[in-house]
């Protein structure tokens, strides 16, 4: 199989990179070639920035690909793009939309493809729902051979998930953890949320690639285990050996008191339980099955963290922002029972 990723070297994407070049498939990449040393050798490499399109143009005049997937679209008029760029030069095209698309607030938390897609909190997942809009309409209308995928919350080795955490990503929030420090949660952190680890997301993925039954498909990629935001932290300080000393925030005054647009992202996603039903994708890939456990996967993330500098980026601001939040919740519970006395 001879496939072309745009972009290939994220948290979800890399994972589906290496499996396809251990694999023996021509794997070729456009992207800015940043972390292409990442990858095994065996890859193809076009190295442009995608937005740059008579130059991508150029470096794929004559070329063909079974799959051409895009992991760095976001907005419709990148897709408008990618169809000017391959439209006749592929049999499939893979768009990475978002499970965070799916109706909120949600009638079920049991989401299934056939769940609606709506999210008035975050334009990020607004954002994808036009996309996939655009390009069913195009298969639709004109054959143009799209498939959609849906993860949800996927991770790699390289940082630890978690609900909520600062522009600079999650590691201030272990150094919280680490420090003995509270450390907000949203909500009273018994929503139901799922974790997917992106070497068993590549499973599902290598599994709709050139598969014709996924053409003019939308498909949730997920894991089947479903925890609280309590059993994610306590995990994830178990993992750094530490006793996990949570402070528990409404998921309306985070957002409200964000000093940045991560509050759209809890409000539009995080805040909400969610329980997958894969059938669809097990029913087109029957070999799928997510085999690493969040313990397993949170452990192995957090140990490569710590024993890598360069994933260990403080974020003093968010810390600061941390820090006030507990202290105004703290002392408004001081008045409301000092007025109750």
């Amino acid at each position: 199989m001879k496939a072309l990723f745009i972009g290939g070297t994220g948290t979800i994407s890399t994972a589906i990179s290496r499996r396809l070049i251990e694999e023996g498939h021509e794997l070729w990449l456009l992207n800015r070639g940043s972390r292409n040393a990442e990858l095994p050798e065996g890859a193809h490499f076009l190295v442009a920035d995608i937005n740059d399109e008579a130059r991508a143009a150029e470096l794929l005049a004559g070329e063909h690909f079974d799959v051409v997937a895009d992991f760095i679209a976001f907005v419709p008029s990148q897709l408008e793009r990618d169809y000017r760029l391959f439209k006749g030069k592929t049999d499939q095209f893979i768009y990475i939309s978002s499970a965070s698309a799916y109706q909120k607030p949600l009638s079920d938390y049991r989401i299934d493809e056939g769940t609606p897609l709506s999210n008035p909190y975050w334009e990020y997942s607004r954002n994808k729902i036009a996309g996939e809009d655009y390009l069913m309409k195009l298969y639709r209308e004109e054959g143009f051979p799209v498939t959609i995928v849906r993860p949800s919350h996927t991770y790699c080795e390289r940082s630890v998930p978690l609900g909520f955490h600062g522009q600079n990503g999650s590691y201030q929030v272990l150094k919280r953890m680490l420090e003995g420090k509270p450390v907000l949660i949203h909500g009273d952190g018994t929503s139901l949320w799922t974790m997917t680890h992106s070497r068993d997301f590549a499973k599902g993925f290598i599994g709709l690639m050139g598969n014709l039954h996924a053409i003019g498909e939308a498909v949730q990629i997920t894991g089947d285990e479903t925890l609280t935001w309590n059993q994610i932290y306590q995990a994830t300080a178990r993992a750094l050996g530490v006793t996990l000393h949570p402070f528990y925030v409404s998921s309306a005054f985070l957002a409200a008191s964000c000093y940045y647009d991560g509050g759209d992202g809890l409000l539009g996603d995080k805040t909400h339980s969610v329980v997958f039903c894969n059938r669809k994708l097990k029913r087109l890939v029957p070999a799928f099955s997510a085999s690493i456990r969040f313990d397993q996967g949170v452990r192995e993330a957090v140990d490569y963290v710590l024993s890598h500098p360069e994933c260990q980026t403080e974020d003093p601001e968010f810390d600061a922002w941390c820090d006030r939040v507990i202290a105004a919740q703290e002392e408004a519970l001081r008045k409301v029972k000092g007025a109750a006395l």
